[in-house]
């Protein structure tokens, strides 16, 4: 499983020097489609961008077809000035002489150490080194990898009639993770033929549901890119909402893309427990959505679960501090199986099972607000010390 999963896709990496050398390092990567794309893209709404994300996003919002895109670890082209605008520019070029591609194809993304200049040298000897293929996903996956301990792939196949349509993917992130619009950088494929309008709604909806609902620090990047692209090759009819295979591509979507974000979750930098906070009964899914990530992203919740400190009265401060009104009197909270709170009050039960489920590799919390019909659910990890030695010398 792959970003290549799809039929008509293409990918691989290089070391080109971006990074330091290390054992299987790789650097910079191409993902590139046979035939030209359907497009749609989420981006960083923190109000400083990199250039390679200003250059993608004028390409997006023009609507044009899009073959292929070009992406870099170990340097985030971000705070450099009209260099970086330069510089993404040139490497859109270069990916696209090297594809036999228009420049206006291609789509860029960067990702790395901030203030610094892309190191177009190396760049402009390694992207005609990348070799294209089928099986290339997972060296792109790799390619694009920063403190990732791992790559992070997905992909799921749904049968549209008499046709089978794949949706493939990759991403990376482990810190600068609390993503408002999509999440650092994360590419998915399909070879379903789908209208523009409908393809941009599908992305929308999975990346709220899915990548805007993770935590690790509480900190947007600079960079953050989710790209979905369709070239057709399943020969489906195109898909344009409002019928059931519209729906079953759209779930095959949020599918992929909620995968690929609890892999960053569980990638936390120093995390050693995936975190999932499901907030039912609420009002409206907006309110359950924003009530689960204030659990998955609050310090105090995520050293308590590092600590295996069945500490509840963290829980209902998180709920508290969306401002959502809550009636406290009908909370229940629940960690793994186990109810410790009824009416907002603490009940018994028996603590060294409640710091059992909190030593699990997943540790899942529960609250349910007896208020309404929604759910929400969120991801995060635990805050260990490990996350502040990674990130106190990140660039010495």
């Amino acid at each position: 499983m792959s970003v290549t999963s799809a039929k008509g896709f293409r990918a691989g990496g290089v070391y080109a020097g971006l990074k330091t050398p290390g054992p299987n390092k790789l650097d910079l990567g191409l993902l590139v489609s046979d035939t030209t794309c359907v497009a749609a893209a989420t981006f960083s709404k923190n109000t400083i961008v990199s250039p390679s994300v200003v250059v993608s996003r004028e390409a997006i919002k023009a609507g044009k077809p899009v073959r292929a895109v070009v992406a870099n670890s170990g340097c985030a082209n971000a705070c450099v000035g009209n260099q970086g605008l330069l510089d993404a520019r040139e490497v859109v070029s270069l990916a696209a002489k090297a594809i036999g591609a228009r420049k206006e194809e291609v789509l860029i993304c960067s990702t790395g150490v901030i203030g610094k200049e892309l190191p177009m040298g190396v760049i402009r000897e390694g992207m005609p080194k990348i070799r294209l293929s089928a099986g290339g996903g997972h060296d792109f996956a790799r390619a694009i990898m920063t403190t990732d301990t791992r790559a992070k792939e997905a992909h799921q196949s749904v049968k549209l009639g008499a046709r089978t349509v794949t949706v493939g993917g990759c991403s990376k992130g482990a810190g600068m993770i609390h993503p408002n619009m999509a999440t650092m950088l994360a590419f998915m494929t399909t070879d379903a033929a789908v209208d523009q309008a409908f393809l941009r709604k599908t992305l929308s909806e999975a990346v709220h549901a899915s990548f805007n609902q993770i935590d690790v620090d509480t900190d947007s990047s600079t960079n953050d890119t989710c790209i979905l692209l369709a070239n057709g090759a399943a020969g489906n009819t195109v898909l344009k909402g409002g019928n059931r295979d519209s729906e079953a591509f759209a779930r095959a979507v949020q599918e992929v893309a909620t995968t690929l974000a609890k892999e960053i979750a569980r990638d936390g930098e120093g995390a050693k427990h995936l975190i999932e906070a499901t907030v039912e009964g609420a009002r409206s899914v907006v309110e359950a959505r924003r009530l689960a990530r204030s659990i998955v992203s609050s310090p105090l919740v995520k050293t308590a679960v590092y600590g295996r400190d069945p500490n509840w009265g963290r829980i209902m401060m998180a709920l508290g501090k969306t401002e959502i009104p809550v009636d406290e009197s009908k909370v229940q909270v629940f960690i793994g199986d186990i109810q410790i709170v009824e009416g907002g009050i603490a009940i018994q039960y028996f603590p060294q099972a409640v710091i059992a489920a909190l030593g699990q590799p997943e540790v899942r919390l529960r609250v349910n607000l007896n208020a309404g019909p929604a759910v929400g659910v969120a991801w995060g990890c635990d805050l260990t010390e490990g996350y502040v030695v990674e990130n106190s010398a990140y660039t010495t």
